[in-house]
């Protein structure tokens, strides 16, 4: 049964092919030849034992399992080589040129891949994974890392959102200070009151009466009412609020100011002007008053006019009635102007001739605006008009040369000036008249 299987395994030997019809069987060598007979008579040995049932048998089958095991454990089975065979192959066919197309197909696989792969978090940014344990970070302003990094378009789009970024930060927009900066609150208010005339209100605040005029746009010095409200600026000039266009250099050329002046008065810490705002412009000027022009002489009422007798007054030297250098007659006494006008810059002091106590103190509309009426004694009075503020009151007792008014322009007058009367008799009383005021002098 030996020399059978024997001769089977080397009828199986491996033959090499010469041609197409003609099998050749080479010769086996002397080792190849001791190896199959060696496995010939074990399987033979194996196939006795396994058919044959004494115990003998069984145990030299048992044996030749175990000693196979162990061959196999010492040495790497042969499955073992064919796969490594088999990957050494698949490389090399890797490497033809049916592999190019793979090869390009993966690159492009990888690159679509890395493009759709969410962007590296940049230096020093607090990462997604550390955002969901801590909770969400909020950032202020900007900051390294913060919108600042960003263009201007993203960057408002994240503080309008208010949506966390790729990394959870949450950026908070911040608040804006949009406060225009304003002269406004440098303005005093005043309210109005009865004998208030705008002389008076503006000595009161240390400024000319042609700010107070400018700044509250008035059309007429004579349309002060109770209870108004007068805006008051801070130094003699003009109030101004910025329109389009306007700058502090165009500002201070249109006014014949130093810009200096506009930024150091208003304390303006950015020149950059913004609609609408306030601006105090010291030293500007703006329109005159308009004068009015009466279509005749202001007979102011009814009251005779120098047909009667001048008494003789005993009671000492009369004071002119405009005191201060400049003042001179405008015009004189004669048939329907009964007294004299004496012009003179307006605010300049109006006096009391004589002493005497005052009878009237404020506004008429007998085309003489705010006036003072005057008892002498003796029957004589004297009445002063056309003033722009009134500093006694009715019922006072003033002396000679006291100073009771200003020179204005309050009711029918085309100038600054006072329009001086002497009267016989208490003024615009019936019978009363009035005399040439020039006889006392």
């Amino acid at each position: 049964m030996l020399n059978a299987l024997s001769g089977v395994m080397r009828a199986t030997a491996p033959s090499r092919s010469l041609g197409p019809d003609q099998l050749v069987i080479e010769p086996a060598s002397p080792a190849t030849t001791r190896r199959l007979r060696r496995r010939a008579i074990g399987v033979a040995r194996f196939l006795a034992d396994s058919l044959t049932a004494t115990p003998r048998a069984r145990e030299r089958a048992v044996a030749t399992i175990r000693g196979r095991r162990e061959r196999l454990a010492a040495q790497p089975a042969r499955t073992t080589k064919r796969r490594r065979l088999h990957r050494r192959h698949v490389l090399l066919r890797l490497t033809t040129d049916r592999a190019i197309p793979i090869s390009v197909a993966l690159v492009v696989l990888i690159a679509a891949g890395v493009s759709l792969a969410p962007a590296a978090a940049p230096v020093g940014a607090v990462q997604a994974e550390a955002a969901a344990a801590d909770g969400v970070r909020i950032t202020i302003g900007g900051g390294n890392g913060g919108p600042s990094e960003f263009d201007g378009l993203n960057a408002d789009l994240l503080a309008a959102a208010g949506a966390p970024v790729d990394d959870g930060t949450l950026y908070k927009p911040v608040a804006v200070d949009t406060s225009v900066a304003s002269s406004a609150g440098m303005l005093a208010h005043y309210t109005v009151r009865d004998g208030d005339t705008l002389t008076s209100i503006a000595s009161r605040y240390g400024v000319s009466m042609l700010t107070v005029w400018w700044a509250n746009h008035l059309t007429s010095k004579d349309s002060l009412k109770a209870g108004e409200d007068l805006i008051i600026p801070p130094v003699n000039g003009l109030v101004v609020t910025v329109k389009a266009g306007d700058t502090i250099d165009s500002l201070a050329a249109a006014n014949k100011i130093a810009a200096a002046d506009i930024v150091s008065v208003n304390k303006l810490t950015d020149t950059n002007l913004i609609v609408g705002q306030v601006l105090v412009l010291p030293g500007a000027k703006g329109a005159p008053m308009p004068t009015p022009k009466p279509t005749s002489a202001p007979q102011f009422g009814g009251g005779g006019g120098g047909t009667g007798p001048a008494p003789r007054y005993s009671g000492g030297a009369w004071a002119w009635p405009v005191v201060g250098g400049g003042n001179y007659i405008s015009q004189y006494f004669h048939y329907g102007h009964y007294g004299v006008d004496i012009a003179a810059d307006y605010g300049t002091p109006i006096v009391a001739p004589l002493a005497g106590h005052v009878i009237f103190a404020g506004w008429k509309s007998n085309g003489g605006g705010y006036q003072v009426w005057i008892s002498l004694g003796n029957g004589l009075y004297t009445a002063q008009y056309h003033m722009s503020a009134v500093t006694v009151s009715a019922g006072q007792d003033v002396a000679r040369g006291q100073r009771v008014g200003r020179i204005g322009m309050s009711g029918w007058a085309s100038g600054p000036h006072c329009h001086f009367e002497v009267w016989v008799g208490s003024p615009w009383e019936s019978g009363s008249y009035r005399v040439n005021p020039l006889r006392y002098y």
